[in-house]
């Protein structure tokens, strides 16, 4: 089955490693942290910037649902932040901001399908978000701790088929700011670019079927961030707050073939364009402002029923419920489509998402909800298009 990475916003809680459950936090970082705990058991104890040795809890993380460990810098502070799978578990992080805004993601970075990061970043509230790549139940060990305190995972450096030869002495040169190249990871390992002013700057790395992999480092080698599997296999990084003038290296790695070609593409970071791609991909539920197309199909009785054109874009629909109920939602593909399915609820809270159930590339639900309004997203996952079969039913208490 084809890897999917998928950014969620809700949280399921697990155990912490340690002898007494924390409290939920409160933090919510903008809905990602809801049900999140503590990393380190409380908010005092979960500050890595001053922390004796790094935190770490064991994560159970549930099917199509996130584990969210959450944590507090006092100052700015080089931290790493890791998620190892037990048994054949293959686990991906999301960083977030206290205001939800994705930082970095990863999948493979640990090696042995282990995610890690390394990166600096300033005095605050994070939500660190742990999921299984397939939607599947997975039980793990997260550890949030500063770069010279011990390191869970072995790192992808150590990994032969991976390293990348080179350094940023031997970077080549992009071009104006918006400028895209296109080299295999084999023959340039290594871009350069240079910012006159300060900028806040968007990189991606497109080709699915090499598996691209991304690390900004500042002119002086500094590491600046990394991402991996941002948009399917391909890769982006938002660096949302605005670089220093100055020449910039970006190392491109691929993680599947590094014979084939990739295309680099660094541009002025767009935030309005950034919050509709997270739309499209169903990472957060649109505005009900008409921002967004979202289809009206109204209460729902007993059934409706709904066809799908379906693109890897995210397609919106909204159903309103007036009274409590069970809502069984399926999205059913014509042919050789693969579905994806998300609900949320009218204020962006994810109710549920489900992928390939029944041992088919069809996506089932089923959510308990109370009245209100429902968001419906359904797209294709991969490139092309088909037909999807958008159901949606309704069961109430016996009475």
């Amino acid at each position: 089955m084809t890897r999917k990475t998928i950014l969620k916003t809700t949280a399921i809680c697990g155990a912490l490693l340690g002898f007494a459950a924390p409290a939920l936090a409160q933090v919510t970082c903008a809905g990602a942290g809801t049900g999140g705990q503590w990393i380190g058991g409380s908010e005092a104890e979960s500050d890595i910037s001053t922390a004796d040795n790094y935190r770490e809890q064991m994560a159970l993380v549930m099917g199509g649902n996130d584990y969210v460990a959450l944590f507090t810098l006092s100052e700015t502070t080089d931290v790493r932040l890791e998620a190892a799978g037990r048994g054949s578990g293959d686990p991906m992080i999301d960083l977030l901001d206290a205001n939800g805004t994705l930082i970095l993601s990863d999948d493979d970075s640990g090696g042995n399908a282990a995610s890690r990061a390394e990166t600096t970043l300033d005095a605050g509230t994070y939500c660190l978000a742990t999921r299984s790549y397939d939607g599947g139940p997975m039980t793990a060990f997260v550890r949030i701790g500063r770069q010279e305190q011990d390191a869970l995972t072995e790192g992808l450096n150590s990994f032969d088929d991976f390293a990348s030869s080179g350094s940023c002495d031997d970077a080549a040169t992009m071009g104006a700011l918006g400028t895209s190249v296109t080299a295999s990871a084999a023959q340039t390992p290594y871009w350069r670019f240079t910012l006159d002013e300060p900028t806040a700057v968007t990189i991606t790395a497109s080709n699915e079927a090499a598996d691209p992999l991304i690390t900004l480092y500042d002119a002086f080698d500094g590491y600046l961030g990394e991402n991996d599997d941002y948009n399917g296999l391909n890769s982006r990084l938002d660096m949302v707050t605005p670089l220093a003038a100055g020449d910039y290296c970006l190392n491109v790695r691929a993680l599947s073939d590094d014979s084939l070609p990739i295309t680099v593409t660094v541009s002025a970071y767009d935030a309005q364009a950034a919050l509709l791609e997270l739309y499209a991909r169903g990472d957060a539920a649109p505005p009900l402002d008409g921002t967004v197309p979202v289809t009206d199909l109204g209460l729902v009785g007993t059934r409706l029923r709904q066809d799908v054109n379906s693109t890897r874009d995210m397609a919106w629909f909204s159903v309103d419920v007036d009274a409590s109920s069970l809502l069984l939602i399926e999205a059913i593909g014509n042919g050789n489509v693969d579905p994806w399915l998300i609900v949320y609820d009218d204020l962006g809270r994810e109710v549920g998402q489900n992928d390939d159930y029944g041992g088919s590339l069809d996506s089932l639900l089923a959510a308990r909800v109370q009245p209100g309004t429902y968001v419906i997203g359904v797209r294709q996952f991969g490139d092309g298009q088909g037909l999807i079969r958008l159901l949606v039913e309704r069961f109430v208490p016996a009475q």
